[in-house]
């Protein structure tokens, strides 16, 4: 009975472990000036990844993103915007129009990176980490607008999604950041 036993806890971490094809610290991306930024950099600290577009109606989140990062961005915290034109061409700018614009506006200074595809058939591979429950062994979350945020625990795990109208303030994100 134990063999059996253990076999099937064999067979069940196996199939756990084959579920999550890599993790957030595989990838490698662009920040918004055009430097390469390896996310295996963030290891050790909990991730808020949110697609961000400037002329859209949810954009005034960004004023609440940055409050979200002075408050918690000591606390092995960080926030990544990725800018997308995927709905309603509501980011046209160029990643030099699109960092004024949140310097200007909301005095950003979270982790900005290159505009990217978020859906489509030209996602970025990152995001089809993030969308897809093949890649990221918990849960397909396809991006529904902009301003969908993605919660990455400090292991480098997928741990949940928050869906656009959801404030970057909410007690559903602020409890994630703050739970060990």
């Amino acid at each position: 009975m134990k063999q059996i036993f253990l076999v099937l806890a064999m067979m069940a971490l196996t199939v756990t472990v084959q579920a999550q094809k890599g993790s957030f610290y595989d990838f490698k991306v662009k920040t918004i000036s055009g430097e390469d930024f390896d996310l295996s950099s963030l290891k050790g600290k909990k991730v808020l990844v949110v697609n961000v577009a400037s002329k859209c109606g949810l954009t005034p989140q960004y004023k609440e993103l940055e409050e979200l990062y002075k408050k918690y961005g000591k606390k092995k915290f960080v926030i990544i915007g990725f800018p997308a034109n995927n709905f309603g061409s509501q980011e046209p700018g160029t990643n030099e129009e699109i960092q004024e614009f949140c310097k200007l506006n909301y005095g950003v200074t979270f982790l900005m990176m290159a505009k990217i595809s978020v859906k489509g058939d030209d996602i970025h591979p990152l995001y089809k980490w993030l969308t897809q429950k093949s890649d990221n062994g918990k849960q397909d979350a396809p991006v529904e607008w902009n301003f969908q945020k993605f919660m990455i625990d400090k292991k480098g795990n997928w741990a949940g999604f928050a869906p656009p109208k959801t404030l970057p303030l909410s007690k559903e994100i602020t409890e994630w950041i703050e739970k060990k």
